[in-house]
């Protein structure tokens, strides 16, 4: 079961990124806080072992994070 949900993850992870890259109207800054609450939602999933609260935390810490890139 751990390990289905971790390639759950991952495939998320990897939809996310081809999905942000075909964007060419977003600014380096949407990709980045996209990119950013992509990866933390992953992260705040996998910490925690899959929780709701884990992965919309990781998500927010994320795109806050992505967003302050390349400032």
């Amino acid at each position: 079961m751990r390990q289905m949900q971790r390639t759950a993850a991952l495939v998320s992870a990897l939809l996310i990124s081809l999905a942000t890259a075909g964007c060419g109207t977003w600014s380096q800054r949407d990709k980045n806080t996209a990119i950013g609450a992509g990866a933390g939602a992953v992260a705040g999933s996998v910490l925690t072992g899959g929780s709701t609260a884990g992965t919309l935390g990781g998500a927010a810490v994320g795109g806050v994070i992505g967003h302050q890139i390349d400032k």
